[in-house]
């Protein structure tokens, strides 16, 4: 092991760092630090000269133009509000447009990943003077611009692959998030909603409010939560053992027209999901065709309904059922694919062993399913922690309750339901972003946790 870490050192040492360029570049290499270029016009490569010292020209400019007050202003968020100002010489009130806060905020955060940019630029330029340098003392060739894009080409064509993708995920997916993250600290609600009015820093006041025992908001978090893991364990689970259940009882050799029973439970699918829970929404309703039914047959009385979208525990229990439904299917499909790869000789070996079918369950078939589908596994249940569709749909959160903050969320509201009312619904968009990291720091660290304990991860050779 340490000699495998040692060959890895080697094999990604290079002296062509901004550390050994600080400490042993030339006069050049280190006007570097100050011109971009300095050191690719010293050795005659004009074209990455021209380049690097053009970007340091488009930066000084971006942030003399708008970065530096971005950066200002991102300090405090705006000062000065948009209104009506009364002009003493006209006698008249004139509309003033004044600070934008979010504007602001955006305008920051787009600043300081401009900043961090030119950063790695900077860093580049160093390192390619100092190599041009240490090429031109051991009197290598220094390759041309035509050389160097031609790498790119082929031994870097890595690099240039992963270019756009990588730029993509920082433009719409990072800055974005940290923009939505930002405004976790900030107290932009329904009442300071820019331009009309502005909203500030805050710091960690939101996240103390929402984590707290007391007080309604807190009191709302931990309930909505726990329901939010309840249905995580219960959606993930119900799902996957029906699933291997039906997916096995198929899949016997005793079973007679396996595609006639799979095409029936494989239909749902056919149908989009957001169809399926409407139509199951309206059929469970108090006036709707399962109470009907079971009035006109006698099983309840006339005048009366069972109350599935309105008592919080037939509620939940409604959407858990309704869930298998929609999703025991895809793991219908997963697991018929999985039993079919499962070696036979394990099989045959255990009953010459007399072992009987419970036995080979339980000790081949479940933990051979849980090797292959463990990763697919902890995904369902991340999902299932964000599962929009099946909540807002099918219950919207229902039944209400005055209990929680603002009536913003119902008993069967997920994390990720009561973030959507908050936002959309309340206008409490910092809330919503304190609730929106803390899903992202459970799913993350739940999921990174469990995985390291998983057989798929420590033995990633094979089944044993």
């Amino acid at each position: 092991m340490a000699e495998k870490k040692q060959n890895s050192k080697i094999e990604f040492y290079t002296e062509y760092t901004v550390k050994n360029a600080i400490k042993n570049g030339d006069k050049y290499t280190k006007l570097s630090m100050f011109i971009l270029g300095a050191g690719n016009f010293a050795r005659k490569e004009f074209v990455k000269g021209v380049l690097f010292l053009l970007s340091e020209f488009v930066f000084i400019f971006e942030m003399i133009a708008s970065g530096c007050n971005a950066l200002y202003m991102l300090t405090s968020l705006g000062s000065n509000v948009t209104g009506e100002v009364f002009n003493e010489k006209t006698q008249v009130y004139e509309y003033v447009q004044g600070d934008n806060s979010m504007l602001i905020l955006l305008y920051g955060v787009v600043t300081i990943f401009a900043i961090m940019g030119f950063i790695i630029i900077w860093r580049a330029n160093i390192k390619s003077a100092y190599k041009s340098q240490l090429k031109k003392e051991k009197n290598e060739h220094i390759p041309t611009f035509k050389e160097e894009m031609t790498t790119y080409l082929d031994e870097c064509l890595h690099k240039t692959l992963l270019f756009f993708p990588v730029m993509s995920l920082i433009i719409f997916t990072i800055m974005p998030l940290v923009y939505m993250a930002a405004m976790a600290f900030t107290n932009y609600d329904r009442d300071h909603q820019p331009p009309g009015n502005l909203f500030g820093w805050v710091g960690i006041t939101n996240f103390k409010q929402l984590l707290s025992f007391s007080g309604e908001l807190g009191t709302t978090f931990w309930h909505v939560l726990g329901w939010t893991i309840v249905w995580a364990v219960f959606a993930t689970f119900t799902n996957y053992i029906l699933g291997i259940i039906l997916a096995m009882i198929i899949n016997r050799k005793t079973t007679k027209l396996k595609s006639f029973w799979r095409f029936n439970f494989i239909l749902s699918v056919a149908v989009p999901q957001f169809v399926s829970l409407l139509v199951m929404s309206t059929m469970l309703q108090p006036e709707g065709a399962v109470n009907v039914l079971l009035r006109n047959i006698g099983l309840i009385a006339p005048g009366t309904s069972l109350p599935f979208l309105t008592n919080v525990t037939w509620a939940r229990v409604a959407v858990i059922i309704v869930n298998i439904w929609v999703g025991v299917p895809f793991t219908l499909l997963t697991m018929t694919g999985i039993l079919q790869n499962i070696p036979e000789e394990l099989y045959e070996a255990a009953k010459v062993d007399g072992a009987n079918a419970v036995v080979r369950f339980i000790h081949i078939t479940l933990p051979y399913m849980l090797f292959v589908t463990a990763p697919s596994l902890i995904s369902a249940f991340i999902a299932n922690i964000n599962n929009f569709n099946v909540i807002y749909l099918f219950t919207g959160g229902l039944p209400a309750t005055l209990d929680y903050y603002k009536m913003s969320a119902g008993k069967t509201d997920l994390l990720v339901t009561w973030l959507f009312k908050l936002t959309i619904e309340n206008k409490d968009y910092n809330l919503g972003a304190v609730i929106a990291i803390i899903i992202f720091l459970i799913s993350a660290v739940s999921a990174l946790l469990v995985y390291r304990k998983t057989g798929s991860y420590k033995n990633e050779e094979g089944f044993q």
